[in-house]
Protein backbone atom coordinates (compact mmCIF):
# COMPACT_ATOMS: atom_id res chain seq x y z
CA UNK A 1 0.00 0.00 0.00
CA UNK A 2 1.47 3.70 -0.75
CA UNK A 3 1.68 5.96 1.45
CA UNK A 4 0.00 9.51 1.39
CA UNK A 5 1.19 11.58 -1.75
CA UNK A 6 4.11 14.16 -1.11
CA UNK A 7 1.98 17.15 -0.81
CA UNK A 8 -0.64 16.06 1.86
CA UNK A 9 2.34 14.87 4.67
CA UNK A 10 3.56 18.76 4.18
CA UNK A 11 -0.09 20.53 5.03
CA UNK A 12 0.15 18.86 8.88
CA UNK A 13 3.89 20.04 8.64
CA UNK A 14 3.01 23.57 7.92
CA UNK A 15 -0.13 24.11 10.11
CA UNK A 16 2.24 22.67 12.95
CA UNK A 17 4.97 25.36 12.48
CA UNK A 18 2.36 28.50 11.70
CA UNK A 19 0.45 27.16 15.30
CA UNK A 20 4.87 27.11 16.99
CA UNK A 21 5.12 30.46 14.84
CA UNK A 22 2.03 31.77 16.50
CA UNK A 23 2.31 30.98 20.17
CA UNK A 24 5.58 32.07 20.63
CA UNK A 25 5.48 35.32 18.95
CA UNK A 26 8.01 34.81 16.01
CA UNK A 27 7.13 36.94 12.90
CA UNK A 28 5.51 35.91 9.95
CA UNK A 29 4.49 37.35 6.53
CA UNK A 30 1.92 37.50 3.83
CA UNK A 31 3.11 36.29 0.49
CA UNK A 32 4.82 38.70 -0.92
CA UNK A 33 5.15 41.39 2.33
CA UNK A 34 8.13 41.62 3.63
CA UNK A 35 8.30 41.05 7.52
CA UNK A 36 7.69 43.93 9.82
CA UNK A 37 10.47 44.42 12.66
CA UNK A 38 9.78 42.75 15.64
CA UNK A 39 10.59 45.91 18.09
CA UNK A 40 9.26 49.44 17.71
CA UNK A 41 10.91 52.59 19.48
CA UNK A 42 8.84 54.18 21.69
CA UNK A 43 5.98 56.09 20.91
CA UNK A 44 6.16 59.49 20.03
CA UNK A 45 4.91 61.34 22.28
CA UNK A 46 3.73 65.21 23.04
CA UNK A 47 5.93 67.05 25.58
CA UNK A 48 5.17 70.20 27.88
CA UNK A 49 7.88 72.86 28.76
CA UNK A 50 7.70 70.91 32.45
CA UNK A 51 7.63 67.27 30.88
CA UNK A 52 10.85 68.13 29.00
CA UNK A 53 12.62 70.12 31.16
CA UNK A 54 12.94 66.81 33.48
CA UNK A 55 14.96 65.33 30.36
CA UNK A 56 18.39 67.33 30.71
CA UNK A 57 20.85 65.00 31.29
CA UNK A 58 20.85 65.66 35.36
CA UNK A 59 19.98 61.82 36.36
CA UNK A 60 22.06 59.40 35.75
CA UNK A 61 19.16 57.60 35.04
CA UNK A 62 17.28 59.53 32.68
CA UNK A 63 17.32 59.69 28.83
CA UNK A 64 18.87 63.40 27.55
CA UNK A 65 16.51 64.69 25.24
CA UNK A 66 16.33 68.28 23.48
CA UNK A 67 14.03 69.91 21.20
CA UNK A 68 14.86 71.22 18.15
CA UNK A 69 12.10 73.03 15.61
CA UNK A 70 9.74 71.51 18.13
CA UNK A 71 10.71 67.98 17.50
CA UNK A 72 12.02 66.08 20.82
CA UNK A 73 15.34 64.05 20.29
CA UNK A 74 16.44 61.16 22.76
CA UNK A 75 20.64 62.05 22.42
CA UNK A 76 21.61 59.82 25.20
CA UNK A 77 23.71 58.24 23.35
CA UNK A 78 25.86 61.89 22.82
CA UNK A 79 26.47 61.71 26.76
CA UNK A 80 29.47 62.56 26.48
CA UNK A 81 28.32 66.03 24.73
CA UNK A 82 25.03 66.96 26.15
CA UNK A 83 25.17 64.33 29.81
CA UNK A 84 25.68 67.04 33.06
CA UNK A 85 28.86 69.30 32.60
CA UNK A 86 29.66 68.27 28.88
CA UNK A 87 29.76 71.10 26.64
CA UNK A 88 25.89 71.33 25.27
CA UNK A 89 24.34 70.33 27.99
CA UNK A 90 22.85 73.89 27.81
CA UNK A 91 21.06 72.21 25.64
CA UNK A 92 19.18 70.01 26.72
CA UNK A 93 15.99 69.55 28.63
CA UNK A 94 14.18 72.14 26.31
CA UNK A 95 13.59 73.32 22.61
CA UNK A 96 17.23 75.18 21.99
CA UNK A 97 15.93 76.42 18.25
CA UNK A 98 17.55 79.77 18.38
CA UNK A 99 20.25 78.34 20.30
CA UNK A 100 21.02 75.53 17.80
CA UNK A 101 20.34 78.70 14.80
CA UNK A 102 22.88 81.00 16.35
CA UNK A 103 25.62 78.57 17.64
CA UNK A 104 24.77 79.92 21.07
CA UNK A 105 24.34 78.92 24.54
CA UNK A 106 23.51 82.02 26.03
CA UNK A 107 20.63 81.35 28.27
CA UNK A 108 18.37 84.17 26.44
CA UNK A 109 19.33 82.36 23.12
CA UNK A 110 18.31 78.45 24.58
CA UNK A 111 14.31 79.41 23.34
CA UNK A 112 12.07 77.86 20.45
CA UNK A 113 11.85 81.43 19.05
CA UNK A 114 13.48 82.54 15.87
CA UNK A 115 11.83 85.80 15.74
CA UNK A 116 14.34 87.61 14.19
CA UNK A 117 17.17 85.31 12.94
CA UNK A 118 19.00 86.08 9.61
CA UNK A 119 18.62 84.03 6.36
CA UNK A 120 22.06 82.75 7.08
CA UNK A 121 21.05 81.22 10.63
CA UNK A 122 17.74 79.63 9.53
CA UNK A 123 20.28 77.80 6.63
CA UNK A 124 22.14 77.15 9.56
CA UNK A 125 19.28 75.63 11.42
CA UNK A 126 17.82 73.43 8.98
CA UNK A 127 21.66 72.19 8.33
CA UNK A 128 22.37 71.20 11.79
CA UNK A 129 18.62 69.97 12.15
CA UNK A 130 18.86 67.63 9.26
CA UNK A 131 22.66 66.52 9.14
CA UNK A 132 22.91 66.09 12.99
CA UNK A 133 19.96 65.44 15.18
CA UNK A 134 17.72 63.70 12.61
CA UNK A 135 20.50 61.79 11.11
CA UNK A 136 22.05 60.65 14.26
CA UNK A 137 19.35 60.45 17.24
CA UNK A 138 15.89 58.97 17.22
CA UNK A 139 12.85 61.19 17.63
CA UNK A 140 10.71 60.98 20.56
CA UNK A 141 8.06 63.25 20.71
CA UNK A 142 7.05 66.71 19.66
CA UNK A 143 6.62 69.93 21.84
CA UNK A 144 2.87 71.00 22.70
CA UNK A 145 3.92 74.16 21.31
CA UNK A 146 4.72 73.01 17.57
CA UNK A 147 1.11 71.45 17.72
CA UNK A 148 -0.88 73.40 20.44
CA UNK A 149 -1.23 77.26 19.61
CA UNK A 150 -0.60 79.06 22.78
CA UNK A 151 -4.52 78.84 23.94
CA UNK A 152 -4.72 75.61 23.84
CA UNK A 153 -6.61 75.07 20.42
CA UNK A 154 -4.77 72.65 17.82
CA UNK A 155 -2.58 74.27 15.15
CA UNK A 156 -4.08 73.75 11.97
CA UNK A 157 -0.78 73.95 10.38
CA UNK A 158 0.44 70.85 12.00
CA UNK A 159 0.96 68.20 9.66
CA UNK A 160 1.53 64.74 10.33
CA UNK A 161 2.56 63.57 7.61
CA UNK A 162 4.96 66.39 7.08
CA UNK A 163 6.69 65.55 10.09
CA UNK A 164 10.40 63.83 10.27
CA UNK A 165 9.11 60.62 11.74
CA UNK A 166 6.27 59.63 10.16
CA UNK A 167 6.06 57.04 7.58
CA UNK A 168 2.53 56.12 6.14
CA UNK A 169 3.63 52.43 5.12
CA UNK A 170 4.43 52.03 9.26
CA UNK A 171 1.45 53.56 10.58
CA UNK A 172 -1.05 50.72 8.73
Amino acid sequence: MAGPAPGRRLRPLAALALVLALALGLPTARAGQTPRPAERGPPVRLFTEEELARYGGEEEDQPIYLAVKGVVFDVTSGKEFYGRGAPYNALTGKDSTRGVAKMSLDPADLTHDTTGLTAKELEALDEVFTKVYKAKYPIVGYTARRILNEDGSPNLDFKPEDQPHFDIKDEF
